[in-house]
């Protein structure tokens, strides 16, 4: 279905100008619930972390998982800022709790931008009051971008799940073009739904969900100081999820989650072709994924997609540097439907097929590692000078 973050019942969005892009651009976003909500969260494995992903950690313990908000500004990370960023992150809590009408502690908060710049406060100060009067159920696309920084389009998904005969509804947004190599999380990304999870099977739910979504792309090869993926289950609908209707959930919110991840894929900095990465033929499924994350982070591989070049042994390179087993005599290399390398023998007679393939958007490379019956896929991006060009600028 069309819609985003504020589709489910229960949920409203907006997002506002505060004043924090030099723009004018949209840069705050606020979500809330009518509702006390169910929440859980997954967060960077960085160690270099936000003020915004320590706080937001503390409220969810301090409130044992009960949100009514959260609050997003872009334009600014407020990571590595010391005291003086903590603080803008309560301030932005407290000053949204007040609000609302809720404690401090059931307000989340996030943060996206440069690294090392303090917040205005003055202006978040301000741009809240705003933002809590455009709160709207039909604002969830202004709020989507609201959180943008170099994301070409904002990132938007939602689904019904049809459950006895009644339904739900998960809706979500997000936000990522750079920066990209998530583990346990990835840039931004914030997911409701007016079902009633009990809190264990939601944080169960999400990281099934974000293990085949979010877990299972990369732009760059870079882990973020601000990534994180929240979750918020009001219960408006009046559907509750149990053990029997647990799977149909989580396939509609794996479905949401995926369909944002490949969105940050497509956004991704200087991207102009979508790659799914597969590999198969492994000894176990973590061996499969930590291969495809190899190849799909390959800046070699990732360059010759963007050139057309149908440089298998690029590929080979990659999963045999993977660190995991790999049998070169049973090994095979596809780019789309054309089998490039097999059993140790290569086939570069199919070469102009499979240049013609790699002249389209949406791209499939495949690697066989020959040990096994595991298989994990992954999504990535090419690497164009136009990644250069925004990253060597990003500040300056």
């Amino acid at each position: 279905m069309a819609g985003g973050v504020a589709s489910a019942r229960g949920f409203r969005a907006a997002g506002v100008a505060a004043g924090i892009k030099p723009s004018g651009a949209l840069d705050l976003a606020l979500i809330a619930s009518d509702l006390p909500a169910h929440a859980t969260a997954v967060f960077t494995t960085n160690r270099a972390v936000a003020a915004a992903v320590t706080l937001s950690r503390q409220h969810l313990a301090h409130s044992n998982g009960t949100v009514r908000a959260i609050v997003v500004n872009s334009g600014c990370a407020n990571a590595c800022t010391g005291d003086e960023g903590m603080n803008a992150a309560r301030v932005m809590t407290t000053e949204t709790a007040r609000l609302v009408g809720c404690p401090a502690e059931q307000v989340l908060v996030a943060s996206t931008g440069v690294i090392g710049v303090q917040l205005p406060l003055e202006k978040i100060r301000a741009g809240i009051p705003q933002a809590f009067s455009a709160l709207g159920a039909d604002q969830g696309s202004a709020a989507a971008r609201a959180i943008m920084t170099t994301d070409p389009f904002p990132k938007e998904a939602a689904t019904r799940v049809a459950l006895g005969g009644r339904e739900v509804v998960i809706g979500g947004m997000a936000k990522g073009s750079g920066m990209i190599e998530p583990m346990l999380a990835t840039m931004l990304g914030f997911v409701t739904t007016d079902a009633a999870v009990p809190p264990a099977l939601l944080d169960r739910a999400l990281r099934e969900a974000v293990n085949e979504s979010f877990n299972a792309i990369t732009v760059d090869g870079d882990c973020s100081t601000n990534d994180c993926v929240m979750l918020l289950a009001n219960g408006a609908s009046g559907v509750s999820i149990d053990d029997s209707s647990y799977a149909q959930f989580v396939a509609g919110l794996t479905a949401v989650c995926r369909e944002l991840a490949l969105g940050i894929v497509r956004g991704g900095e200087g991207a102009t072709k979508l790659v799914r990465v597969t590999v198969t033929g492994a000894a176990s499924e973590a061996d499969a994924r930590r291969a495809a994350k190899v190849i799909a982070n390959s800046m070699l591989v990732k360059t010759a997609i963007h050139g057309g070049d149908p440089n298998w042994g690029r590929l080979v390179c990659a999963a045999g540097r993977a660190g995991v087993a790999f049998d070169q005599s049973r090994a095979a290399v596809t780019i789309g439907p054309t089998v490039l390398f097999e059993q140790g023998q290569p086939h570069d007679d199919r070469a102009a097929e499979a240049a013609e393939y790699l002249k389209g958007k949406d791209l499939a490379v495949g690697v066989n590692l020959g040990v096994g019956a595991a298989e994990s896929t992954v999504w990535t991006c090419d690497l164009s000078a136009e990644y250069v060009r925004i990253n060597a600028d990003y500040r300056t």
